[in-house]
């Protein structure tokens, strides 16, 4: 796509903005949560590539812990706001009843239904923030994680629009003036880009695990390769009960739940 550098970005998402929302061969954004949509499938071909994946131990993680998300935010350079409407997150907790809504939280107690929840963008097989974004700033790599290219992102938002997982946060005002503590190996963001997790990237792939997995004492989250039967977490997932967050979506979340 050639762009016209005298297109300035409001006419910009004018001509984007109604093609990204309809999509290919006319279907609406609402068609790709389609409950009954086939998933896309593997090739005999793909079947043997990376995918990598978290496997988060309900029972395991204590409510009131935040280390995994103090790690996470400190390393990557994520601001910390007191209001809830401009904060920045990569990894948080939610109440069960938030992250599980298809539960019929109505015949349950109110503390199962407050419990928090470890929570993180989902690195989804069937990403429909990919789908939706006109400058392909939010991409899928061949591993299965899902990144951001701050600088192709011109904060249509459509992404967070096309995320039925609330996984992504704007940046209202410069991230940088909410740091207390700037980490010079990971670079910062500046106003009107969107962000979120991007499973500690630059740190897998010498072998690493990601820094919340590292740091998180009591076990409570697993990291691996969903295509490896030998891996830790597939195995973890074949052996105990796991759900992943609104699956009857069709997006194939990569991040397990063991209740």
């Amino acid at each position: 796509m050639k762009f016209d550098n005298k297109v300035n970005r409001k006419e910009f998402l004018k001509l984007t903005g109604i093609a990204a929302l309809i999509g290919v061969g006319g279907k609406t954004g609402f068609s790709l949560y389609a409950s009954g949509q086939e998933p896309e499938t593997d090739s005999d071909e793909n079947k043997n590539k990376i995918r990598y994946g978290l496997l988060i131990d309900t029972k395991k993680c204590p409510p009131d812990c935040t280390d995994c998300s103090d790690i996470c935010h400190s390393k990557h350079n994520v601001p910390s706001y007191k209001s809830k409407k401009i904060e920045i997150k990569w990894i948080w907790k939610e109440p069960a009843k938030h992250l599980f809504p298809e539960n019929n939280w109505d015949l349950k107690p109110v503390a199962a239904k407050n419990v928090p929840l470890l929570t993180v963008c989902n690195h989804c097989k069937n990403p429909p923030c990919v789908r939706v974004c006109p400058t392909q700033a939010t991409f899928k790599r061949d591993d299965g994680i899902i990144m951001m290219d701050y600088h192709r992102c011109i904060g249509c938002r459509f992404c967070m629009a096309g995320c039925p997982y609330g996984s992504r946060s704007f940046n209202y005002k410069d991230p940088r003036k909410g740091l207390t503590e700037l980490n010079p190996d990971y670079p910062t963001r500046t106003t009107g880009v969107v962000e979120k997790c991007n499973l500690c990237a630059e740190k897998i792939g010498d072998g690493s695990s990601p820094y919340c997995v590292e740091k998180c004492s009591k076990g409570a989250i697993i990291f691996g390769n969903l295509n490896d039967p030998e891996s830790e977490i597939r195995k973890a997932i074949e052996q105990d009960h796991v759900l992943r967050r609104k699956a009857e979506l069709g997006t194939e979340p990569s991040v397990f739940y063991k209740v």
